[in-house]
């Protein structure tokens, strides 16, 4: 073999991998792989900011089910791309987050935007590691894919500093990496049916990574076959289909009480894929810990999830496709209605839409919505009380059409939603953000305009902090501090970025500015002014004041 940089070989191994997509903000020290990808068939994004190019690595990462890819540069390009690191750790994503180092021989002096990576990123990546040798690029990278895809998926952090890229070496690129997919054993099994067998209240609660169309399919089956309810954990709507009469709800925040009364209620929980961490939990309420005081069941692929919140009944090692197959042959439960009464639940508490102060009902958009999008719409999101509206009211049917941090990170909806429509151009990718989520990376409207993702972001305009707002009048009625807003016209700031702007004041005006947006062949931005009053579907600021 010829010898080939540091740089091409790292973008070499990419390719290896099946790479089609980077994302990153460019900077001095990595550009040999900058070089690289010159010559490659990798399409390269070009974020306006690192935080927004590695939550686009995250989503892309999300929808593959392989790592997302972002390149950064040292220092505050690093720092500014913790978040989406973060992101990827509490959503169990698998991402690889490259970041251009310092030379080799200045290390230790606190040279220009030096930074330890291993202490930076050391509680927020799986592993992180620094290349010093580009004969070792194939290793690490081939290491890296195992780590970030294998048990419980997370994100890895290299670092390459910059001489070592540019380094010649003869070396072969690393194969393919797949990983192992635990699977229960027969005891396992066979204990499982066991403990189905006895239960007269089942429940399932669906979550976390490693999920298929295959296992989703699986699921929606295996629920059928046995009559048992499914909840989907905090931002995990896609695993279930919500028009399917066994779904039961949104196991998250604002969870629907009669829900949460199902789960309190059950003789065998099954958490399937799912941590059931602090916001499924409502706060770790719903179980005791470390003794659930009822039969767990917990299926997960990470082993080390296992039992280190709650000690269940029974632990299995699985990925839900692995799972599935092995219960496969387990006879049906006797029918009794369970999942058509915890449907029943559902249905009452999402048919009717609230109405609210001011003069945009959201229950109308909504309901627009659902009349106006095929199954398949990517929907996406940041935080904020605005999600509700999403998450309660929006009939998620197919897996892969949600974009969602579990993690609450404020300004993902839109560099999500632009790593949606990229990868899928062909569907409708539609971010909700409200005001204060949107300004968090609404910059990476640009990089939308720049390489044509034409998203339709509703940003969702009350002037607050709607969530912090929420609370402090809770805690601190009437005593407002740091939580208003003074907000620049949205639509505007769509056309100066070379796209499509709509203002909704009332109602009535969404349909067609809906339309008109999604005809536009532009990434387009529809700012719909609604009122502070209205903080959440079912509550007003009024209310919260005890008015």
């Amino acid at each position: 073999m010829a010898k080939m940089t540091g740089g091409e070989i790292l973008v070499k191994c990419l390719e290896a991998q099946e790479v089609d997509r980077v994302f990153c903000v460019p900077g001095e020290s990595y550009l040999a792989v900058l070089d690289g990808l010159h010559d490659s068939n990798i399409d390269v994004v070009t974020s306006r900011h690192e935080g927004g190019a590695a939550i686009m690595a995250e989503a892309d990462g999300k929808m593959l089910g392989r790592p997302g890819i972002c390149m950064v540069t040292r220092g505050p390009g690093a720092t500014n791309a913790a978040a989406g690191v973060h992101i990827a750790k509490q959503d169990s994503t698998p991402m690889i987050l490259f970041v251009g180092q310092i030379g080799r021989a200045m290390k230790g002096r606190e040279a220009f935007q030096e930074v330890d990576y291993r202490q930076t990123f050391g509680d927020l990546a799986k592993w992180v590691e620094e290349i010093d040798d580009a004969a070792r690029i194939p290793e690490v990278i081939a290491h890296a894919y195992h780590i970030a895809m294998s048990g419980r998926p997370g994100p890895v952090v290299l670092a390459l500093p910059e001489d070592m890229l540019r380094d010649e070496v003869d070396v072969p690129v690393c194969p393919y990496i797949e990983v192992a997919e635990p699977a229960p054993s027969l005891k396992a099994a066979a204990r499982f049916e066991e403990l189905l067998r006895t239960a007269e209240r089942p429940f399932i609660v669906a979550g976390g990574s490693r999920w298929t169309e295959q296992s989703v399919a699986q699921l929606k089956a295996f629920a059928h076959k046995h009559d048992i309810p499914v909840g989907c954990s905090f931002r995990r709507q896609q695993l279930f289909d919500h028009t399917d009469s066994h779904y039961a709800g949104d196991v998250g925040l604002g969870i629907n009480p009669a829900l949460k009364e199902q789960i309190e209620q059950s003789d065998c929980l099954i958490l399937l894929g799912a941590r059931f961490s602090e916001n499924p939990s409502q706060n770790f309420t719903l179980l005791g810990m470390p003794n659930p005081g009822k039969t767990l069941i917990h299926i997960h692929p990470g082993a080390e999830e296992l039992g280190r919140i709650y000690t269940p009944t029974l632990s299995i090692n699985a990925t839900p496709e692995c799972f599935f197959d092995a219960v496969d042959h387990i006879d049906a439960l006797p029918a009794a209605d369970r999942g058509k009464k915890a449907n029943e639940i559902y249905r009452a508490w999402t048919d009717a839409m609230p109405e609210t102060p001011g003069d945009v009902q959201m229950g109308g958009v909504m309901t627009y919505l659902r009349e106006a999008l095929s199954d398949d719409a990517i929907m996406c999101n940041g935080a904020g009380n605005y999600a509700i509206w999403l998450h309660r009211f929006w009939r998620f049917q197919r897996y892969g059409t949600q974009l969602a941090p579990t993690s609450g990170s404020m300004g993902y909806g839109v560099p999500a939603s632009i790593a949606g429509k990229l990868r899928h151009p062909e569907r409708d990718v539609i971010c909700f953000a409200g005001d204060g989520c949107f300004q968090m990376t609404g910059q990476e409207f640009a990089a939308a305009a720049q390489f044509g993702a034409n998203i339709i972001v509703l940003v969702i305009d009350n002037g607050i902090y709607g969530t912090i707002r929420m609370h402090q009048e809770k805690h601190y009625p009437e005593r407002i501090s740091a939580t208003d807003l003074v907000n620049p016209d949205f639509a505007a700031w769509a056309r100066a970025m070379g796209g499509h702007g709509e203002t909704v004041e009332h109602t009535d005006q969404f349909p067609l500015a809906f339309e008109r947006a999604r005809e536009s062949g532009k990434p387009a931005i529809i700012h719909i002014k609604t009122s502070a009053e209205a903080i959440s579907p079912t509550a007003t600021i009024s209310q919260l004041r005890g008015k």
